[in-house]
This record gives C-alpha cells, sequence and structure tokens, in this order.
C-alpha cells in the first residue's frame, strides 16, 4: 500500500506557484500525493485534489466548515506525513489532524513569516503568538525560511524539531541573467526604449505590498532620471486606489500596471534594478526571483529583505520614506558600475544558498528523516 501525503494551504495557486517540485519528489519516491486548498486548478504530480471552504482572513464564518472539511479528508485517508503552509492552512490542518497524529501521522507546518517579529506592532504579539505557541505542539517539525525566525522559534516556541531551510527555492536556470544585446531584444518586444530606466516590483496590491511607497517616489525621482518606467506586475484589492494615485501625483505616464503575469522571467531579464516595499516579508520569492536575475535591490528594511539583502554589497536597505526610497534609486539609476557590482553579488547569493537544487535537498534531508520516524512509529507498532 502506498504512502501518502497531503499539502495543505489557502489557495492552491500557493503550489503552483511554489511546491511543484516537492509534489514532484514525493511522487518520484513512490508516495499518493493529496493536495487540499481553495480552488479548482489542475495540480501536476497530484493524485487526489481536495477544494476545501478555507478563507486567509481568520475572521471568516466559512473556515469552521474548512475546518471540518479538513478533519473528513485526514480521518478518511490515513496519511503517512501533513505538510500544511499559509497562515491559516497552517491553523485549520494542524488542528483537524490531532487525532491523526495520535494515530502516527507526522505534521510539518512552513512558517513563510512569523506575523509577530522584531518590529511587528504589538497587537500581533497578543493574537499570533499564542496561537503559534500552542498549535507547535501539534507540529512535528516546524520549518522556518529566515535566521530571525528560526531564532524566535527556537526561543519561544516547543515544536518536536525546528529547521531553517532557505524559502522554496529558484529555479535559477529560469531566472537568470541576460547579455546586453538579449535584455535589448526583449525591451523591443515588449514596446519599451532602450535608453528607459526600467524599475520592476512584482507583488500583490494590497497593504503589506505598499506600492503606494514607490508611486509617492515618483515625483523626486522624475527629474533626475527622465527615462524612467516603474512597472507593477500583479493585481489586488489596492490595484484601482494605486492606479488613482498616479493620476493625483502626475505621474501616470511613468507607471505601467502589468497585471498578473506569467512571464515574471522575462519582464526581470530587461529591467534594470528591482525596488521592493513591502512592510513585512518572511524570505520574499519576488526579490529572490530578481536577485537570480542579477538585478541590484532597492528595498524597504524589514526582516526578510534583511536575510537577502546585504547593504553596500547587492543593494541597500532604506526606511518606510519616500525620500530615501527615492534618492537610493537615483543614486543606482546614475551609476551603471554600481547597478553591475551589485548584481553580480545578487546572483552570486542566490546560487551560493537559495537555488531550487539547494532547498530541494535540504527538504529532501528534513522529509527523508520524517519518513524515517513514520516507520519507526509503523514498525513498534506492528
Amino acid at each position: 500500500m502506498n504512502k501518502k501525503v497531503l499539502f495543505c494551504a489557502t489557495i492552491d495557486g500557493h503550489f503552483t506557484s511554489f511546491h511543484i517540485p516537492y509534489l514532484k519528489w514525493f511522487k518520484e519516491q513512490g508516495w499518493e500525493v493529496h493536495v487540499a486548498a481553495a480552488g479548482y486548478t489542475n495540480i501536476p504530480y497530484v493524485d487526489k485534489k481536495y477544494n476545501i471552504s478555507i478563507q486567509r482572513s481568520p475572521m471568516k464564518y466559512q473556515n469552521i466548515k474548512a475546518y471540518k472539511e479538513l478533519k473528513n479528508i485526514i480521518n478518511q485517508n490515513h496519511y503517512d506525513i501533513i505538510h500544511c503552509h499559509t497562515p491559516m492552512g497552517g491553523v485549520l490542518t494542524r488542528l483537524a489532524a490531532i487525532k491523526a497524529r495520535r494515530q502516527g501521522t507526522k505534521v510539518i507546518y512552513t512558517a513563510h513569516g512569523f506575523h509577530f517579529c522584531k518590529g511587528a506592532p504589538l497587537i500581533n504579539w497578543f493574537l499570533y503568538y499564542p496561537i503559534e505557541k500552542t498549535l507547535a505542539y501539534f507540529t512535528d517539525c516546524l520549518l522556518t525560511i529566515n535566521e530571525e525566525d528560526f531564532d524566535l522559534a527556537k526561543k519561544h516556541i516547543k515544536a518536536k524539531r525546528i529547521e531553517h531551510i532557505h524559502g522554496v527555492g529558484v529555479n535559477t536556470e529560469r531566472f537568470a541573467p541576460v547579455l546586453e544585446f538579449h535584455k535589448s531584444v526583449l525591451r523591443a518586444q515588449y514596446h519599451y526604449q532602450n535608453d528607459a530606466f526600467l524599475l520592476f516590483y512584482a507583488a500583490e496590491f494590497n497593504k503589506n505590498k505598499n506600492q503606494q511607497l514607490l508611486i509617492e517616489s515618483l515625483p523626486l525621482i522624475k527629474n533626475h532620471v527622465p527615462k524612467i518606467k516603474l512597472l507593477f506586475a500583479g493585481d489586488g484589492p489596492l490595484l484601482e486606489h494605486c492606479k488613482q494615485l498616479t493620476k493625483q501625483l502626475e505621474v501616470e505616464a511613468l507607471v505601467d500596471f502589468l497585471g498578473k503575469r506569467d512571464d515574471i522571467d522575462f519582464l526581470l531579464k530587461m529591467s534594470d534594478i528591482t525596488a521592493a516595499s513591502s512592510i513585512r516579508e518572511g524570505l520574499p520569492v519576488n526579490v529572490m526571483e530578481a536577485m537570480a536575475c542579477g538585478l541590484p535591490i532597492v528595498a524597504v528594511d524589514n526582516r526578510g529583505h534583511r536575510e537577502l539583502i546585504s547593504h553596500n554589497i547587492n543593494g541597500w536597505l532604506v526606511g518606510k520614506n519616500k525620500v530615501e526610497m527615492a534618492n537610493r534609486i537615483i543614486q543606482l539609476a546614475s551609476n551603471k558600475e554600481i547597478r553591475k557590482r551589485f548584481g553580480a553579488q545578487s546572483r552570486k547569493i542566490i546560487v551560493s544558498k537559495y537555488s531550487l537544487n539547494n532547498v530541494l535537498e535540504e527538504k529532501r534531508v528534513i522529509y527523508k528523516n520524517v519518513m524515517n520516524e513514520v516507520e519507526e512509529v509503523q514498525w513498534a507498532v506492528h
């Protein structure tokens, strides 16, 4: 009888975006792979897909239904391993798996960035810390994706085992630098001038991603970098607000809203720099992909950005301040040598630690250890 693994998250796009290599790995080991999340996307390497009622907001009533759905799925399938992701996916799945754990199922949770952390609002510590501390007792392996969360977990959270991994991994063949000639060809294909200065940011339009900061910095930049173009990839609840803001600040002609894209690699390859304005990050894939393409980074100082960006080595960390952001962008725009040097370091950092092959190996070791524990429990029972 095949061993079974269940992956859980809030939306199924989380798996298509970040976890296909890991689903594939389990299939190659002969495991039956199931996924539970909201949505109807067909996901490769998955034997059974469950569309559940889970919602991102903890205040949504549908999450009670999602908990019951998960409990039924888990109790019916007798999984050997359950790996949950995203805040609500982690909460509901671990609660639903309490009975299964007593019967030998091993539960792994990847924390993609604790909501409580150094500099987080006090309310986050009151709300999220007690939940994570309690749920740690129902977690066999807690995976953290940055050093700050790893240290915090080791100090305050009593999961059975706590490990640090380097995120979800970046495909360093797909995301790679291109020669100037190829860059100019891409710009022609996307209808951008070869002498334009392209500033790129891929993220959902929400309060945390804070695209407004970049838009507000443009009036300070435009006279110094007259051919600047700010490219946004993504959609979300604040998209229309940001479009209106560009009109209010009279920078509409300098901003292109590209929508949700599946060609991020090409957009990065033709860009000059990436800026990241988010307030809170765990370990941002958008920044890692930009670094893999050899781009220098200007980013708001937070724990996830600090993990990736060494100040004055591959980019600059700035405060949540439009003047500071604007000044650093102007500085990079006016100095090609710094861009080149920072970009080379960005690529080097990703290849050395964060490539898909490196992270797959890290997770392979962790999965193998958990699999061995499963086999030990089953041997003891029989």
